[in-house]
């Protein structure tokens, strides 16, 4: 049986799974520690490779990695999460170290893939996929296709300026959606207010995350409840600008703030349907929430494999 090695880089770790060639189901899956500030991650990466490689034939690797990256020459641009994978060919030294295909893609490009493939976006041929978590990512299917542009960097939705002169994105550009809505921003947000005297029964410490924010608006905290109000404003705003773009026939939310339910997803609706140009683009749209949950890395790698071993006849 020919086998496919998907394989999900990611902040904190690195996880190899490796898949029957016509199935879902991984075989088997390991991961561990990324580390990326330190030397040695690919050397780590080919050990946790090593230790799942299959004696059978083995199709490809498809890698799903953040940051720039350009899939047609299989190069990181750039990651946040490892600074020393700065232009870095990983296909080819990992087709190199393997003796088989293998192929790179951006990770929210990939989740887009996979949750078309497999997971809600299914019987979709338009679909916006965006990922709200620790950054703001997404991903585009246009006529059953992937947009990736000229260099395979197209659909960084989270980089779109929503507040012009706003706060400053990682990327170090003002005003980004990712700046204002991410789960830290989320977080951000209540702490600057608490710093600046609003009530809440949460307090203002560094360790505060989105779900904290999310748990105290469920217990009726209004801060808290504004924050999320906030955010999803923002986000509203800008899918108004995707569908006005892409028009697609469904948008899922992926990533841990998107767990957060109607909290989140209420104001983005109705924000949403406030800047939308004409209601023509709201028939027959669905919104909904990823149904792959973490392993939608590695089945829009296994879905990337596929895709890109068709082309190669």
């Amino acid at each position: 049986m020919s086998v496919i090695v998907a394989i999900d880089i990611g902040g904190t770790q690195l996880r190899v799974a490796v898949y029957p060639r016509n199935g879902t189901t991984p075989i088997t899956i390991q991961h561990t520690a990324s580390r990326g500030m330190e030397d040695g991650v690919f050397e780590r990466l080919t050990a946790l490779i090593d230790t799942i490689w299959p004696k059978g034939p083995v199709d490809a690797i498809s890698v799903g990695a953040p940051g720039p990256i350009n899939p047609y020459t299989g190069t990181i641009i750039s990651t946040p999460n490892i600074p020393a994978w700065t232009h870095y060919p990983l296909a080819e030294l990992l087709s190199k170290q393997y003796q088989v295909p293998a192929y790179l893609g951006n990770d929210a490009n990939l989740a887009a893939l996979g949750e078309w493939n497999y997971g809600a976006g299914q019987g979709h041929h338009d679909v916006v996929y965006l990922t709200i978590s620790t950054g703001i990512g997404g991903g585009v299917i246009s006529s059953d296709m992937l947009i990736e542009g000229c260099c395979g960097m197209a659909t960084e939705l989270g980089h779109v300026i929503v507040l012009p002169g706003g706060p400053v994105c990682s990327c170090g550009v003002p005003g980004h959606l990712e700046a204002i809505a991410s789960g830290p921003a989320i977080a951000r947000y209540v702490n600057e207010q608490i710093a600046d005297g609003r009530v809440s029964i949460l307090r203002s410490r560094t360790e505060l995350s989105a779900r904290d924010v999310a748990e105290a608006a469920k217990q009726g905290d209004e801060l808290a409840k504004e924050a999320f109000v906030r955010a999803g404003g923002f986000i509203g705003q800008a899918v108004a600008e995707f569908l006005h773009i892409f028009n697609p026939s469904i948008v899922i939310f992926g990533g841990g703030v998107s767990q957060s339910g109607r909290l989140i997803l209420d104001p983005i609706e109705e924000s949403m349907k406030r800047n939308i140009m004409d209601k023509s683009y709201l028939e027959g749209l669905q919104i909904t929430t990823a149904k792959l949950g973490d392993v939608a890395g590695l089945l829009g790698a296994l879905a990337q494999a596929h895709i890109r071993l068709s082309k190669a006849g």
